[in-house]
C-alpha cells in the first residue's frame, strides 16, 4: 500500500506538470494510459477519456464506477507560483489541478490498482475523464454508453472525505423581452429595459415553491443583461441571462416552467443536461456511510454527477474551497488518507454485497 501511495504522489506531480485545460487533455490522457500500461492493466480510450475494468470482470456481477477528471480550468491571474510546476512545501503539493481533482483521481487510481486482481462480489471500473470543468459532451457523458449499467458511481471530488449524497444541478436560461422602438426625446415607444427591470425585480426576490431537505432552496441569479444600440433610441429588445441552481426537489423542466409563469420575457434554456442528483437513502452506500460514521451533506457545486444517470455519491480528499483559487494545493497527507478511505469504503462495500 505504501508503494501505491508514493506512486500516486509521483503520478499527480506528472499530471500537474502536463497542462490539461478542458478540451486539451490529450497529454494527460497519455500520462494516465502509460501509467496503467506500466502496471500491466488493460485500458481503453475514447477521445481524452481513459477507462479500465478489473482483471476478473464478470458481466453477471453488478458494477461500481470510480470516476474523476483530469482536465483543469485555466490558471487565474492571482497565481504567484508557476501553476504547472509541482512543488511540495510544508506538506502541501502545489500546482493547478492538485486539489481539483488530481488528488482524488490518483487516489482512485491507486484504489483501483489495489483491487485490480482481487475477486470481488462486484465489478470495479475506473474512468479518468475529460471536460468535467466545462460539463462538455466529450467527457463522462460520452463514456457511459460504452460501459455496463452501474449499481453505483463514486465520483472523486474534493469533499474533505465527507460524502455528498445530493448535488445541485444547473440550468442557464436566456431571456428575451420585447418592447417598441421610439425616439428618446419624445414620449413614444415601449422601453424593453424597463420591462426587463420589472422581470428582474421579481427574479431578485423570487422564492421557488419547493425546497430540498439536503440542498435547501433553489437559487436563481441574473448574471448578464444587454439592450440598446445608441443613446437616443428607446430599445425594443432587452436580453438577460439567468443562472439557476436546482435542487433535487425539481427537474430542470419544472424549474423552467415555474419561472415562465413569473416573468414577461421569453425564456430559452441553453441545456437541460445538468440535472440535480440525490441518491436513495436506502442504497447500500448510505447504509455503509452511516455505519462508518462518514458525514453526509448536499453539495452546492456541480460535478460529473449531473451527467451520471445511476446512483452516485461524491467523495474525495482535498477541500472544495481551494478549487479554482490562486496557488492551488492539496496536502500530501490528504492523498494518502484518501487512498485509505476509498479502500476501506470498498472493502466494507464488498462485505455488504456478500451478505
Amino acid at each position: 500500500m505504501n508503494n501505491l501511495k508514493e506512486e500516486a504522489l509521483t503520478l499527480l506531480k506528472s499530471l500537474i506538470e502536463t497542462p490539461s485545460i478542458s478540451r486539451e487533455e490529450d497529454r494527460t490522457a497519455q500520462v494516465l494510459s502509460s501509467y496503467l500500461t506500466a502496471k500491466k492493466i488493460t485500458w481503453e480510450r475514447s477521445g481524452n477519456n481513459i477507462w479500465a475494468k478489473n482483471k476478473n470482470f464478470n458481466p453477471a456481477l453488478p458494477s461500481v464506477l470510480l470516476n474523476s477528471h483530469h482536465d483543469t480550468v485555466k490558471p487565474n491571474q492571482g497565481y504567484t507560483r508557476d501553476p504547472f510546476q509541482a512543488i511540495i512545501e510544508d506538506g502541501k503539493l502545489y500546482g493547478l489541478g492538485s486539489n481539483d481533482a488530481g488528488g482524488c483521481l490518483v487516489s482512485l487510481i491507486a484504489t483501483f490498482i489495489y483491487f485490480y486482481e482481487k475477486k470481488l462480489p462486484y465489478n470495479l471500473i475506473l474512468a479518468a475523464t475529460a471536460e468535467e470543468e466545462i460539463s462538455g459532451q466529450n467527457g463522462i457523458e460520452s463514456v457511459l454508453p460504452l460501459l455496463p449499467s452501474l449499481e453505483l458511481a463514486i465520483v472523486g471530488e474534493p469533499t474533505l472525505l465527507q460524502m455528498a449524497v445530493a448535488e445541485k444541478g444547473l440550468v442557464v436560461i436566456d431571456a428575451v423581452i420585447k418592447g417598441k422602438a421610439g425616439h428618446a426625446a419624445r414620449n413614444e415607444g415601449i422601453n424593453a429595459i424597463y420591462l426587463a427591470l420589472d422581470d428582474l425585480v421579481i427574479i431578485r426576490d423570487y422564492e421557488f415553491q419547493k425546497s430540498s431537505n439536503y440542498l435547501g432552496k433553489n437559487k436563481v441569479t441574473a448574471t448578464i443583461i444587454q439592450a440598446g444600440s445608441q443613446h437616443n433610441v428607446v430599445p425594443d429588445i432587452c436580453t438577460y441571462t439567468l443562472d439557476v441552481r436546482v435542487t433535487d426537489a425539481y427537474t430542470l423542466e419544472e424549474i423552467l416552467n415555474e419561472l415562465k409563469q413569473q416573468v414577461k420575457a421569453e425564456l430559452t434554456p441553453r441545456s437541460l443536461r445538468l440535472n440535480s442528483s440525490r441518491i436513495d437513502p436506502t442504497h447500500k452506500i448510505i447504509q455503509l456511510a452511516d455505519k462508518l460514521g462518514i458525514s453526509q451533506y448536499g453539495s452546492p457545486t456541480l460535478s460529473d454527477q449531473a451527467l451520471i444517470p445511476y446512483p452516485s455519491v461524491k467523495i474525495g480528499p482535498g477541500d472544495s474551497a481551494r478549487s479554482h483559487t490562486p496557488d492551488e494545493f492539496i496536502f500530501v497527507h490528504e492523498i494518502y488518507e484518501g487512498i485509505d478511505a476509498y479502500v476501506n469504503l470498498l472493502n466494507h462495500y464488498s462485505e455488504l454485497n456478500e451478505t
